[in-house]
């Protein structure tokens, strides 16, 4: 920001990202402390101005330094009491600049202004395609700060503060004469270099940490320091310790409390071992998962797509990954909105979010639905297309490779966009069936029911063998399961009697031609054939 004021190449800044967080402030001979982005503004970036405004919703105009200047104002002493309400305040802030400015023209003294405006997507907010005049009056009002000639010669600087740049007017966030800065979550340098700070504070709160908070910190990586200053303080005040045991529930709780219900954290309770499938798709997972380990990224996969017809265990199998892997899987929630520009910000803060994480995997279930669509069109006003370009755009971020790693799951791969699931964006297609042979359904069946207490032998395979359904999905099986569970309990009958009576009126949870339907397009889309098993190699969606 200060190079792009020196320079004369940008005098406004619109700030968005984590602006609601705490900062370092560095305030000179060494000393440090912390603080809001207000507070960085103007302890860090503008101490020696010489006026220093600010406006919110709640609070209207006021001067945060600089009043006695302020006050020589000829307009200001004529009417001395500052607007709250937006048009005015802006209206007001724009009359000034430009006294200030034209004092300059006149060969006057003229005063170095700084402004900044909090919440500025509440001032000035996104609209359906501009179509509110006053709103959009009162944003080229704002604009023109950067686009007068009179101002752009002043010594001004304004900064628009927004939570996500998709919540403010497209007139301001599209202004070639503003530069637009994302605030990220704090690195787990910054992380350290706080809790350093915090520390003599939270005696108690840090105790096991003494010496090593460049552990604790990266453990909260992804977190925000307001967050961790609040777990801190409660910690401190129960004088009870943070426990390295805990890190990875705090570390959840804390960041799944700033997604705001957007994202939840998938904890792996099990690995590929547990998952019942070929040996070529686990193989391929664990030869990923060992380059991920060296640190050789430059052949790790940006991104997976898991198709498979309904049940085959595409949620199970992230879940197995990730446990592999020795990772959390963050499952992106509902992040649509009914509010115009809500939804692209819900997945502005959702990529912030990811960004600040070390390393994780995005799961992304229903993907075919959740994903948009690129020439979306009809009654959601584009918005369709709008997410479609927000994650083409993040899913293709060559920084991204090595640390997140994006998984799609669907049943319909056919109905997600071409481009998102070329190479760059999911580099491995890994397909799911159901069984192919009795001897596959059985042997399925019989690990679930193990699970269960429930022994099924080889006998019972043979003796019921011509009535085991084929084609049985882990879902299939697993309904299946529960059935010959409940069997055995209720009628108090021997595993062997509860299979038979089970299989005799056994009726697929989904009709056979959409299971086909389903297995031709993973077989279409697997990127290696020999994950796909010789009896589905034939199989053709198009038939």
């Amino acid at each position: 920001m200060i190079a792009l004021y020196q320079s004369h190449a940008a005098s406004q800044f619109i700030l968005s990202g984590n602006v609601g967080d705490r900062f370092l402030l560095p305030l000179g001979g060494g000393k440090t402390a912390l603080g809001g982005l207000t507070d960085f503004l103007g302890k860090v970036l503008l101490p020696r101005f010489d006026v220093v405004l600010s406006y919110d919703l709640g609070n209207g105009l006021r001067v945060e330094r600089g009043g006695e200047a302020f006050t020589q104002w000829p307009a200001f002493q004529q009417s001395p009491e500052l607007p709250r309400a937006p048009r005015a305040a802006v209206e007001t802030l724009t009359r000034y600049f430009r006294y200030n400015a034209n004092l300059g023209r006149l060969g006057k003294p003229t005063l170095q202004i700084g402004c900044w405006l909090r919440s500025a997507h509440l001032i000035a907010p996104a609209t359906p395609g501009g179509t509110d005049y006053d709103l959009s009056a009162l944003a080229l009002l704002m604009r023109d700060w950067t686009g007068d000639a009179l101002l752009a010669e002043s010594r001004l600087v304004t900064c628009l503060i927004a939570d996500n740049l998709n919540d403010l007017h497209s007139l301001l966030v599209n202004n070639p004469r503003a530069a637009r800065v994302t605030i990220p979550l704090p690195t787990t340098a910054e992380l350290r270099a706080a809790l350093e700070l915090l520390a003599p504070d939270h005696p108690a709160a840090l105790t096991e940490f003494a010496g090593r908070l460049e552990t604790l910190a990266a453990s909260l990586t992804g977190s925000t320091l307001a967050a961790i200053d609040t777990l801190l303080k409660l910690k401190e005040y129960h004088r009870a310790a943070i426990r390295p045991a805990d890190l990875v529930g705090l570390k959840k709780e804390l960041v799944e409390r700033e997604a705001s219900g957007l994202i939840e954290f998938v904890e792996p309770r099990c690995a590929l071992d547990d998952f019942h499938a070929p040996g070529p798709l686990k193989d391929s997972l664990r030869e990923d998962i060992a380059l991920w380990h060296a640190g050789d990224l430059l052949a790790a996969p940006m991104g997976y797509l898991i198709c498979g017809p309904v049940g085959t265990g595409k949620t199970f199998l992230v879940e197995c990954l990730a446990g592999e892997a020795g990772i959390p899987v963050v499952k992106i929630k509902n992040f649509r909105d009914k509010w115009v520009g809500s939804t692209e910000g819900n997945l502005e803060k959702i990529f912030r979010l990811l960004h600040g994480l070390d390393r994780c995997y995005v799961f992304i279930d229903e993907a075919d639905q959740a994903l948009g669509k690129r020439d979306a069109q009809g009654n959601d006003g584009g918005l369709g297309g709008r997410v479609y370009a927000m994650f083409a755009k993040e899913m293709s971020e060559p920084t991204n490779r090595g640390r997140i790693v994006w998984v799609l799951a669907s049943s319909r791969p056919d109905l997600i966009e071409v481009d998102l699931k070329r190479p760059g964006r999911v580099d491995v297609k890994l397909p799911l069936f159901p069984t192919a042979t009795p001897e596959e359904s059985f042997a399925l069946l019989r690990a679930l029911c193990q699970r269960r207490g429930i022994e099924l032998g080889d006998a019972e395979l043979a003796a019921n063998r011509e009535r085991l359904p084929v084609l049985l999905t882990p879902g299939a099986a697993e309904a299946l399961t529960l059935r010959i569970y409940r069997t055995t309990r209720t009628r108090h009958v021997s595993a062997a009697e509860a299979l038979a009576s089970s299989l005799t009126d056994y009726q697929p949870p989904v009709a056979l031609e959409t299971l086909r339907f389903q297995i031709a397009l993973a077989a279409d889309e697997a990127s290696d054939r020999a994950l796909v098993p010789a009896v589905f190699r034939d199989t053709r969606a198009a038939e």
